[in-house]
């Protein structure tokens, strides 16, 4: 899968862009490229998400992207509430409230994405 930043430079060999701001958020994210993203999403596109302290974040259209084609992509995202970074177990996307760890959806629901990676071949 090609990777690049959020804002389209190359991703970084020294990690640098992981270098946390003020607000506890990392530079830059890493996401996956247009080509890859152009391959289509397997699940729901959403940008929205509550922390276990019940606070919601809004994320980017290119992170957002990324968990959509590829929800395995990450092991954690930032809460606005915390400032700072958690595993994802801890957050449920909005509205609907489905985990956003992989490991804790239903058996159909692998299921069902396998199924549809297997028809894009992807």
């Amino acid at each position: 899968m090609t990777r690049q930043l959020v804002d389209g430079r190359p991703v970084p060999d020294d990690d640098s862009h992981k270098e946390l701001k003020p607000n506890g958020q990392q530079r830059d994210y890493v996401v996956l490229s247009p080509d890859e993203l152009r391959k289509g999403y397997i699940k729901p596109w959403r940008n929205s998400y509550k922390h276990s302290c019940g606070v919601v974040t809004r994320m980017s259209d290119a992170i957002a992207s990324t968990y959509a084609r590829e929800p395995w992509f990450y092991s954690g995202t930032f809460c606005v509430g915390c400032h700072a970074h958690f595993p994802l177990n801890e957050f449920t996307w909005e509205p609907d409230g489905e985990s956003m760890e992989p490991k804790n959806w239903p058996q159909s629901e692998l299921d069902r994405i396998a199924k549809v990676r297997a028809e894009k071949r992807v």
